[in-house]
C-alpha cells in the first residue's frame, strides 16, 4: 500500500470516527431526520381546505412515531398513487435539483421552487412534464430512470393531535381514495405488502366540508348517490346503512373557546352526535327512501372524521367524509375503517 493510499485510509477512518461522535451527540429524530426525508408541512393547505374540498387520507399511527409513520406511508402510497396532471392555477411548483436524490427517496410534498431551478431543468422541461401548463403554476417533476414510478404530490397538513397525520391531494384530483386502499388491503393479505409498523389505520378521505348542515348533507347526498349508482356494489332492499362520527375529543377543546363556537352555531350544534347521525341519516333517505339503519351489518357506512387542523381560526371545524362498502368497516367495538394489521391472535390491532 502506497504512503498516498494509507493516508487516505488514516483520513477515512477519522472522519468516519468525528461522524460517529457526531451522530452519538445528536437526538434520535435528529439521526432518524438524517437517514430519511421527511415531507415538510404543506402551511396553506388548512386555508384551502376550508374554502374547497379536498380528497386524501387520514392515518392513525403510533403516538410520538409520526415521523416514522410518515416515511412510512410515504412508501406504501408510492406504490398506488400514480402521477398527477393538475391544472389548478393556486397551487404551486414542486421540483428537486437532485435527480439522483429524487430516485432514491420518493417525495410526496410539494417543495419550495428551488431558485436555480433554471440551472438544472431547462424550460422546456418544466411545460413538458407539467402537461403543457407554464411553469410558474404548475408541478414539476425532477427527471428520473425511466424505470423508476412517475411522481406524485400530496401534501403532509399539520394538526392539533398526536398520533395521526393528514395527507391530502390538491383540489380538483380525481383519484378513487376508496380504491387506493381497498387495493392496500388486498396486498396486505396477498402479502405482497409488508405490513405497517407504525400506521394503524388509513382512512379514505372522499370529501371534505365545515362541520355545517347543509355543506355536509351535501356532501353526503353526493357521495351515496355514486356508491349506489356504481355497478359494483350490490345492494339490498331496503339498503341497510350506518353512520360513525368521531370527534377526537374537539368536543372538549370546543368547551374552552366557547365564545368562538357562539359564533358558529350551527357547527356547535353538529358536535352532538345525534345531531350529527340525525343529518347524515336525512341526507341518506333523501338519496334512498327504502334504507334503514343497521349497526351490525351495514351495505354502505358514512363515516365523518373531525379534522384537528392546526392553523385555523378558532371555531373553524372542518371534516372528512367517505361512504364505504361493508368489506372496508368494523363494526365492533365500534364502526370505524379496518386496522391494517391483525395482531398474533388474529385479532385486528388497534
Amino acid at each position: 500500500m502506497s504512503d498516498e493510499e494509507e493516508e487516505r485510509r488514516e483520513l477515512n477512518l477519522v472522519s468516519k470516527k468525528d461522524e460517529e461522535e457526531s451522530e452519538s451527540s445528536m437526538t434520535p429524530w435528529e439521526q432518524h431526520a438524517k437517514v430519511i426525508s421527511i415531507p415538510r408541512f404543506d402551511y396553506e393547505a388548512p386555508s384551502s381546505l376550508l374554502q374547497r374540498s379536498h380528497s386524501g387520507f387520514l392515518i392513525t399511527c403510533t403516538i410520538k412515531r409520526e415521523k416514522s409513520a410518515t416515511k412510512e406511508a410515504m412508501a406504501i402510497f408510492s406504490k398506488y398513487v400514480g402521477p398527477f396532471n393538475g391544472d389548478d392555477d393556486t397551487l404551486r411548483c414542486s421540483g428537486n435539483s437532485d435527480a439522483n436524490a429524487d430516485i432514491k427517496r420518493r417525495k410526496i410534498y410539494r417543495e419550495e421552487i428551488d431558485q436555480n431551478i433554471g440551472n438544472s431543468v431547462d424550460s422546456s422541461e418544466i411545460t413538458d412534464a407539467a402537461g403543457g401548463i407554464p411553469k410558474d403554476d404548475c408541478f414539476v417533476s425532477a427527471k428520473t430512470d425511466k424505470s423508476q414510478a412517475p411522481e406524485f404530490v400530496l401534501s403532509l397538513v399539520k394538526l392539533t393531535r398526536s398520533g395521526l397525520l393528514l395527507l391530502t391531494f390538491p383540489w380538483g384530483n380525481s383519484l378513487d381514495t376508496i380504491d387506493v386502499v381497498s387495493k392496500i388491503f388486498c396486498d396486505l393479505e396477498s402479502g405482497s405488502l409488508k405490513s405497517p409498523l407504525w400506521c394503524h389505520r388509513i382512512f379514505p378521505i372522499q370529501a371534505t366540508c365545515t362541520l355545517n348542515e347543509k355543506e355536509l348533507q351535501a356532501v353526503v347526498s353526493k357521495l351515496v348517490f355514486q356508491f349506489v349508482n356504481d355497478k359494483r356494489n350490490k345492494l339490498a332492499q331496503p339498503l341497510k346503512f350506518a353512520v360513525g362520527f368521531n370527534r377526537r375529543g374537539t368536543e372538549e377543546s370546543q368547551m374552552k373557546t366557547s365564545k368562538d363556537v357562539s359564533k358558529n352555531s350551527d357547527m356547535s350544534v353538529l358536535l352532538d352526535r345525534n345531531k350529527c347521525f340525525g343529518a347524515v341519516a336525512a341526507a341518506v333517505k333523501g338519496i334512498v327512501s327504502d334504507s334503514v339503519v343497521d349497526l351490525k351489518s351495514p351495505e354502505l357506512s358514512i363515516l365523518v372524521e373531525l379534522l384537528p387542523l392546526s392553523g385555523v381560526p378558532n371555531g373553524s371545524l372542518l371534516v372528512g367524509v367517505s361512504v364505504l362498502p361493508q368489506n372496508l368497516v368494523s363494526t365492533k367495538p365500534r364502526l370505524c375503517i379496518k386496522p391494517l394489521v391483525c395482531d398474533k391472535n388474529g385479532k385486528k390491532a388497534s
